[in-house]
């Protein structure tokens, strides 16, 4: 990177977290005021909070990768959330606020028993621990791929920074912070969708590429065929992606704490309503960012492979060098080909001629199958020369864009989106970590301290998960694209977790004995399922969510009370 985009990320990234710091300097030394910003957020910031804790840098490096390679079909991946953020509304948010918890698992205690209420914590802890690791991987493969640095230490590196981060301020200082980094984010996605338009040939318009991605499949937005083994149809969509969602905003801590932190239970209401309303169009131009960035790479010549530092190692090499050359000579020359049967079919389509259109498309699509088969060959050259890589070099294509083609000063601020998103969700993810770990583990053994022991416990909490996700990220290179990695993970989880909710809010009649072991049952199917079959991860959260439910309506009835949780103050 040059001068001004050092200049221009630096200073992006210190006014953001300069001015959280400064804002919430008095935040306080009580739990309550550490941990939940003394409950007077208002409907605007909980939203933006919200917002920002989902979109981590993960979103803005995998999800562009995502639809390059896939196409837009992820979309439907969301599609339950709005009705899931209505829910959550209506049934969680009242219950929460009526009975002022710190987190969503202390509520179990009261409906059920103690040890309910730590098994639930326990499945968050392990869920959120790994996947703020991986939150934390990205951002480490950004600062690598510009610096050259070795991934683990920059992953220590910026492990350190966002610990301290954390650790100094607290659930107030993250969300004040959030809200300037998710402007940038805004900003820095309108900005590369403009130039990713403007840099097309002269002859090929906005329009142009939507219609050249339809005819190669990239607007896939809605699937009806049902296919359980499916990741990503309609049906998935609005079934597993929507339990996945109500267990993501209403038992997630990371963000039951966001809108724990509203005034009254209508901000609360209102910060996830804007979250439902917002997040659909988000994620739509994200994946039109990667759409955007196939047919860009049309007409302009594309990486062999997009990640570059394993590249460059095996290109210097002289066992495997001259090989990945030979593919590369290859792959340019077939590139000519591909762009003049791309232009072809770009000028059919402006004039509806069918026929040429019908000609065009069969030489594109024998040109990119054997592009493909030259990119296979070449990352089977690389795992072979450097057998530790793992990661497809999707999650590279959005961050080779920027650092090839943005102008100076550009470059440091989409570097600054990433990075900001990194900081608002790994800092909710540690904020999340520290009160679950001190409220629902720590503190119930130990209730008579002081409120400074507690916060000074929280801290300490945070620090010691932060550590734990660093050693986490430094096996994330072995992992499939990040952002389906993170969504698995958490469907490991989450359905278990929903369950346990279900059946609190709506059964009353069930006891702590049946919806416990039920849990453990579940979490167990739900393990063996992900070992032993190709079920698509959304379907684990209704699978797990479900036999939560239907062991305890078996188990033998038992009458369950709802005892009120109070606190001080």
């Amino acid at each position: 990177m040059s001068g001004l985009d050092w200049l221009v990320l630096g200073g992006t990234l210190l006014f953001i977290v300069g001015y959280g710091t400064w804002r919430t300097r008095r935040a306080g030394d009580t739990l309550d005021g550490y941990l939940l910003g003394g409950r007077q957020a208002s409907w605007w910031g909980i939203g933006l909070s919200i917002m920002a804790t989902q979109a981590s840098a993960i979103t803005f490096l995998s999800t562009p990768g995502q639809a390059y390679d896939d196409g837009m079909r992820f979309i439907q991946f969301y599609f339950g959330l709005p009705v899931a953020m209505v829910l959550i509304a209506i049934f969680a948010v009242p219950i929460y606020h009526r009975l002022r918890v710190f987190t969503a698992y202390e509520y179990l205690e009261g409906r059920f028993d103690r040890r309910t209420r730590t098994f639930t914590a326990l499945l968050f802890l392990v869920q959120r621990g790994l996947s703020n690791g991986l939150s934390l991987y990205a951002p480490a493969l950004v600062l690598s791929a510009i610096l050259g640095w070795n991934i683990h230490l920059t992953v220590w590196l910026l492990g350190i920074i966002m610990i301290a981060y954390t650790v100094s301020g607290g659930t107030r200082a993250v969300m004040v912070t959030q809200q300037g980094q998710v402007l940038v984010i805004f900003v820095g996605l309108l900005v590369a969708g403009y130039l990713l338009v403007h840099y097309l040939p002269a002859e090929v318009g906005f329009t142009d590429a939507l219609r050249l991605a339809g005819h190669q499949g990239k607007l896939n937005l809605v699937d009806f065929h049902f296919d359980p083994k499916d990741r990503y149809n309609f049906w998935s969509g609005m079934t597993g992606g929507l339990f996945l969602a109500l267990s993501y905003f209403g038992t997630d801590q990371s963000q039951v704490q966001r809108y724990l932190t509203g005034r009254d239970i209508t901000e609360s209401r209102l910060g996830l309503l804007m979250n439902g309303l917002l997040k659909i169009p988000m994620q739509f131009g994200i994946l039109l960012l990667g759409v955007l960035l196939f047919v860009f790479y049309q007409f302009n010549l594309a990486p062999l492979t997009f990640n570059r530092p394993v590249y460059i190692q095996v290109a210097h090499s002289e066992q495997y060098g001259p090989a990945l050359r030979e593919l590369e000579r290859q792959h340019a020359t077939l590139f000519q080909a591909r762009r003049h049967a791309t232009s072809a079919l770009v000028t059919a389509l402006q004039t509806d001629n069918s026929e040429a259109a019908a000609a065009a498309q069969t030489h594109v699509q024998a040109t990119q199958a054997a592009t493909q088969g030259l990119r296979t060959e070449a990352q089977a050259l690389l795992k072979k020369a450097v057998p530790s890589t793992e990661a497809k070099d999707t999650d590279y294509v959005f961050l080779t864009f920027v650092l090839n083609y943005l102008p100076r000063g550009l470059v440091g601020l989409l570097i600054a989106v990433v990075l900001s998103a990194a900081l608002g969700s790994a800092a909710a993810g540690l904020n999340a970590l520290a009160s679950t770990t001190v409220v629902d583990l720590y503190k119930p053994r130990r209730p008579d301290l002081s409120e400074t022991h507690y916060v000074g416990a929280s801290r300490l909490a945070a620090v010691s998960w932060g550590v734990l996700g660093i050693g986490f990220a430094t096996f994330a290179a072995r992992l499939e694209n990040l952002i389906q990695a993170v969504n698995i993970l958490g469907s490991l989880f989450y359905g278990t977790i929903l369950g346990i909710f279900m059946v609190a809010f709506f059964l009353k009649s069930v006891g702590s004995k049946a919806v416990f072991w039920s849990a453990v049952v579940a979490q167990l199917v739900v393990l063996v399922l992900f070992f032993t079959t190709e079920i698509g991860y959304l379907w684990y959260n209704i699978l797990g969510c479900g036999v939560v439910v239907l062991g305890s309506l078996l188990w033998p009835r038992q009458t369950g009370s709802i005892a009120k949780i109070s606190h001080p103050g």
